[in-house]
């Protein structure tokens, strides 16, 4: 199999940063950080707000919007991590009491940051486990490689603390290891230091911003280059690899090109598909993305596709075809939690296992953990990402305050309705002989069609003087009562 041209792109600017990697030219993950960045990483010296017997968690005031929800086994005992045994929640915390957390997941939608007390400090080639005994090296290096730097990290890593060796260490030297793993033990006696003299609640680490974070946690020798478009960002970058990995300096570049970097690599287009809610296929087939709270569905059509052989044959590329384009979606929106895929339904055993197949194998680039069911009777498969980030949509879209997120908006005829509705109303109970109302440009439009009167066929129902004008800061069913008086009151528009 032919290697993958690897490569990393680096944007930024005054409103936002972005970082994109593509593989063999295709845009394959996106990540956007705005002034408002993620809070997952950071450790927080918190307080307890509330504990929770019935539901086995505790809310954590960490000086967020919203309380952090602490579940039982995110807490860590005097002893370690408990693997076995019932603990209650009420044993382990009291209200009022303050407590060291970490950031697992972000703020999403009604619910607030998930936490926990087992902190890991993420370094170049290691991550430093402090509450942990265990120590272990990536599964995604080879056997040979995994033996190799278990036997340089155990001796180094003092007794009552864990690491996880990186998948980017590979092929590093013991001294590198080392230096990582005496960075970490350094940072860690700060944080715990800063937990026990601070005051709940305070921020006491504080996550490296996007560019650095990708660059500690993705970029290796196993990209070809990194591509920068700042010079500042530029001079971080090579500043930090300078002292973790110095044999990568040399594949970092700065953009200089007049044409914007995204422009250049020609991944915009890419980013603006990423929000729709229908992605084609190159056969002429479509996956179609729903996404709810927590679940995310995704339906597979044949499209235009009508195939040159029998049905099977070409359900079969159509499915292989959404399989590979589910699994760039996933990775390239950040969808996670629960994930269900209607397949198109295939008679065949072996077509439903290759299926499966070719979405599992497309998944092992993704380096959020997945886990896939097998596709049932009915072409659905059931699968599960975890869930870190508010994902790509979250980041770039708002809901819509039309439909609030329902993504159907009210027909003409029942916003006009509606607001005819609300006008009577308030007329039958009022007291006064004249009203102005306001009402939303487009809806006062609605209102005003030829051989529609209804400011008349509102006197005629209730005897009161009624004049409707447009407000722009109307929302679209929304009535407002601009003036009421006397009847005969001439209301003149304001002067421009």
């Amino acid at each position: 199999m032919a290697k993958l041209r690897r490569e990393m792109l680096v944007s930024h600017d005054a409103h936002e940063t972005r970082v994109a990697l593509l593989e063999d030219g295709e845009l394959v993950e996106l990540y956007v950080e705005r002034p408002k960045r993620s809070v997952v990483g950071n450790v927080y010296l918190g307080k307890v707000s509330d504990v929770l017997p019935g539901m086995q968690a505790a809310f954590v005031d960490i000086g967020l919007e919203k309380n952090a929800f602490l579940y039982v086994d995110e807490v860590v005992s005097l002893e370690g991590v408990e693997a076995s045994g019932r603990r209650s929640i009420a044993d382990l915390l009291v209200r009022g009491e303050q407590v060291m957390v970490q950031v697992l997941k972000d703020p999403m939608g009604t619910k607030g940051a998930r936490v926990t007390t087992d902190i890991t400090l993420p370094g170049r080639f290691i991550v430093l486990m402090p509450f942990s005994a265990s120590v272990g090296v990536s599964r995604k290096l080879s056997e040979e490689e995994r033996d190799r730097l278990h036997a340089i990290i155990e001796p180094m890593v003092p007794e009552g603390m864990g690491a996880i060796v990186r998948t980017v260490a590979e092929g590093v030297a013991d001294e590198e290891i080392r230096a990582d793993l005496e960075f970490l033990m350094r940072l860690w006696k700060r944080v715990a230091h800063q937990a026990e003299e601070g005051l709940a609640p305070e921020v006491i680490y504080t996550e490296m911003d996007l560019a650095l974070r990708l660059v500690r946690d993705v970029f290796s020798a196993g990209f070809d280059r990194l591509v920068v478009d700042d010079k500042t960002t530029h001079g971080k970058i090579v500043s930090f690899l300078k002292k973790t990995s110095p044999e990568l300096v040399r594949r970092i570049v700065l953009h200089k090109d007049r044409t914007p970097l995204f422009e250049s690599y020609g991944v915009l287009g890419t980013v603006d598909s990423a929000m729709r809610r229908t992605v084609e296929l190159p056969s002429g087939g479509h996956i179609v993305i729903d996404r709810a709270e927590a679940l995310t569905a995704i339906d597979v059509n044949s499209g235009r596709f009508v195939g040159r052989r029998n049905l099977e044959d070409t359900i079969v590329k159509i499915n292989l075809e959404a399989a590979e384009e589910v699994a760039r979606q996933l990775r390239l929106r950040d969808i996670g939690g629960i994930i269900v895929i209607d397949f198109i339904d295939m008679d065949e055993p072996a077509n439903r296992a290759a299926v499966t197949k070719r979405l599992s194998d497309a998944l092992e680039r993704d380096r959020t953990k997945t886990r896939v069911g097998e596709i049932s009777r009915l072409g659905l498969v059931e699968m599960t990402r975890k869930n870190v980030t508010e994902g790509l949509f979250g980041v770039l879209t708002d809901v819509c305050p039309c439909c609030d997120g329902e993504g159907r908006v009210l027909s003409p005829i029942t916003r006009r309705t509606s607001v005819e509705r609300t006008m009577r109303e308030i007329l039958d109970i009022a007291r006064s002989k004249a009203y102005l109302f306001g009402v939303n440009p487009e809806t006062y439009a609605l209102l005003m069609e030829p051989g529609r009167n209804t400011a008349a066929a509102l006197k005629a129902q209730t005897g009161k003087h009624v004049v409707i004008v447009p407000e722009p800061e109307c929302t679209p069913l929304e009535v407002r009562v601009l003036i009421e008086g006397a009847a005969g009151v001439r209301w003149r528009p304001p002067k421009a």
